[in-house]
């Protein structure tokens, strides 16, 4: 959420972001300077009133202790007028305050100078190529079939389970899974990530916070016995363990790292492009959480992207990155890196990790603050990455390794999957 100093200091570079999102209607931010306006004259006039209130009280009680009873309680009836505007007032301002709010929650993230103007995925910017593609057989199959081949997957037992979306992993195929896991931990957290253990559910605080709420509420699984919800990503709890903090410059960066099913109502389709592991309603997937200086954040997201480059140059997986466009570009980020593999059998590209960084956004809904050098208090700079998601490095990984003997499992992986082939 944009801070409301922000807009009134900054309306028209907003007006230039919004456009470049083609976010309508841009009125809206004349809206809220209107309304923050109404908002800040209602609160002088409240705090007047208080004043003068209070002062009045003094004098009652000076009265009555001179022992002027008569002149005390005729001073004490006129305060009744104070009280009841005030009363007004007070609600006048909270009507003022939570229609302000509503407005700022409407508004999208400012994309960075860097965010290329679009509409769509098409227009994403490619800005690095690694790895080598894999020449496989003719006969190479997808993924869901070397999964059922190999008693890797079963997705039908997880339709029957719950249902489409919820697979069951199993023998070697589990191993792989948990095997994936531990080495993006052991690799995040000899880069200097702290891992966390959360919990797999959030409050709707907590949702707020980091933007989930109430922009992607009907993507998220929610349990309304006890109005929480499923986590769409370990950047929710992970973010909100700072929620509601004043911090010291000398606590910087914060660099956090976890592992977490994920939960997902993704609107459901049909086809090829969503079949196996393309598109799930849950899967594991690694995070890294950075809390910056806002000085820092720039040189943060470029350590968190090499990063992320670093393991799949380990897994030796083809591989590009894409920086998203304004029309691509997610309701919170300010610039966000897209990951995505090859998968051969499939012919196309797949997603498999999103970097972003969220200049002030997100400290400003989760009012996380740091004291800096000068003792000046100020939001902090967020930013999360995918470190990685499991099912389509998975996908990738089954596909780009195939071959007559079976699946070469990348060696970095041999040691924690105990096996060096499927077969």
């Amino acid at each position: 959420m944009l801070s409301l100093n922000y807009i009134r200091e900054n309306k028209h570079t907003i007006l230039a972001g919004l456009e470049k999102r083609q976010f309508k209607p841009l009125s809206i931010i004349d809206e809220i300077i209107a309304l923050d306006q109404k908002r800040r004259e209602q609160k002088n006039e409240l705090d007047n009133i208080l004043a003068q209130a209070n002062q009045k009280a003094k004098e009652i009680g000076m009265l009555f202790k001179q022992g002027k009873a008569e002149e005390a309680n005729e001073l004490k009836a006129a305060t009744v007028a104070f009280k009841e505007k005030s009363k007004t007032l007070q609600e006048s301002l909270q009507q003022t305050t939570a229609a302000l709010h509503d407005l700022r929650t409407q508004i999208p993230n400012i994309p960075h100078d860097l965010v290329p103007n679009g509409t769509s995925e098409k227009d994403n910017k490619i800005v690095f190529t690694g790895g080598e593609i894999p020449k496989l057989a003719d006969d190479a199959l997808p993924h869901w079939e070397l999964a059922s081949q190999y008693g890797l997957i079963d997705f039908e037992l997880g339709s029957k389970i719950t249902g489409a979306g919820f697979p069951v992993y199993k023998g070697k195929g589990a191993r792989l899974q948990r095997a994936l896991i531990n080495y993006f931990l052991d690799k995040n957290t000899a880069a200097g990530y702290e891992e966390m253990q959360v919990p797999h559910l959030v409050n709707a605080d907590s949702g707020f916070g980091t933007g989930q709420l109430p922009d992607k509420e009907g993507q998220m699984y929610r349990v309304p016995e006890d109005d929480l919800f499923l986590i769409p990503t370990a950047e929710v709890p992970l973010t909100n363990l700072y929620r509601n903090q004043l911090l010291q410059a000398k606590e910087l960066p914060i660099c956090l790292t976890g592992y977490t099913p994920c939960f997902r109502r993704e609107a459901g389709s049909y086809g090829a492009h969503v079949r196996g592991l393309n598109r799930l309603h849950q899967f594991d997937k690694v995070e890294i959480v950075r809390i910056e200086e806002p000085q820092n954040a720039s040189a943060a997201l470029e350590e968190m992207v090499n990063h992320v480059k670093g393991l799949l140059a380990d897994l030796q997986m083809p591989y590009r990155i894409l920086r998203l466009c304004s029309g691509d570009l997610g309701f919170t980020a300010a610039l966000t890196y897209d990951f995505e593999i090859f998968s051969t059998a499939q012919n196309r590209w797949l997603e498999i990790s999103s970097v972003s960084t969220f200049n002030s956004f997100q400290a400003e809904r989760l009012q996380l603050r740091y004291k800096n050098k000068q003792g000046k208090k100020q939001l902090v700079h967020t930013l999360n990455g995918s470190a990685l998601a499991l099912p389509r490095v998975v996908a990738g990984l089954l596909e780009n390794c195939q071959s007559p003997k079976g699946i070469k499992i990348p060696d970095v992986l041999v040691p924690y999957t105990g096996f060096e082939w499927i077969n």
